[in-house]
């Protein structure tokens, strides 16, 4: 299928296409395998389903993020200098016990964003399909995140910060600051905990979306329809 959409691409290089354009295009070609373009789309956003569903299940477990070092959450580093300070008088317990909690409040978070995920796939157009399948290996992670950046940081802000509060993150980092706020001398701080959280959950959601996406491309035992099974093997 590369070097189908490869040769394709030539054709569009020198020549501006309409969406109709290239609907047909994909048709011509996919009518003589089998396969329409509404299949490839529906392929492509059971695909995206599928990393969304497993990438949040993974996220939202007990340890999906602390026991992760690819997605843990560390102490903010912007105020790196309190963990230090407070490391250094003897307070690493209730440091790692913060650590602890911020990354319980974005495991309990991750529960909420398969909703929002599934809602902009279910808005993708033959132009996303097109350009997914074109596109990197990463391709379809890239779009998910262009299509839910903005409304996932909105709707995510409140959950996590419930969630934060819920395993006591915020209590546990205010004693914290307070804490460091009180020793002599130091530069106070005082950091927006519920941003810098939001950031980091979501950046750690999308890594595992990507590893997700990149399983489905390449191990084809992680195609688990039919229809995934058709229309990823064409990639191959």
């Amino acid at each position: 299928m590369r070097v189908v959409l490869y040769s394709l691409s030539l054709i569009f290089l020198f020549s501006s296409c309409t969406v109709q354009q290239i609907q047909q295009t994909l048709d011509d070609y996919l009518e003589t395998d089998e396969l329409t373009t509404e299949q490839v789309i529906s392929g492509l956003k059971e695909a995206l389903v599928k990393g969304a569903g497993s990438s949040t299940a993974e996220a939202s477990r007990t340890n999906g993020f602390l026991g992760n070092p690819q997605i843990k959450i560390p102490f903010p580093p912007d105020v790196q200098k309190v963990e230090n300070k407070l490391r250094d008088l003897g307070l690493g317990d209730q440091v790692d016990r913060f650590i602890e909690t911020l990354n319980r409040g974005a495991e309990e978070a991750a529960k909420e964003a398969k909703p929002i995920f599934v809602g902009a796939i279910k808005d993708m157009t033959v132009q996303d399909a097109w350009g997914i399948l074109k596109g990197e290996d990463n391709a379809a992670t890239m779009y998910l995140q262009d299509k839910t950046s903005a409304q996932l940081t909105s709707k995510f802000k409140p959950v996590i910060k419930r969630a934060l509060d819920k395993t006591n993150a915020t209590k546990y980092y205010s004693d914290l600051v307070n804490t460091y706020n009180k020793i002599p001398f130091v530069e106070k701080v005082n950091p927006n905990l519920d941003d810098y959280a939001t950031e980091r959950a979501l950046s750690g959601l999308f890594t595992l979306v990507a590893k997700e996406e990149q399983n489905i491309r390449d191990n084809p035992g992680a195609r688990t329809t039919e229809l995934l099974k058709k229309v990823f093997s064409k990639q191959d």
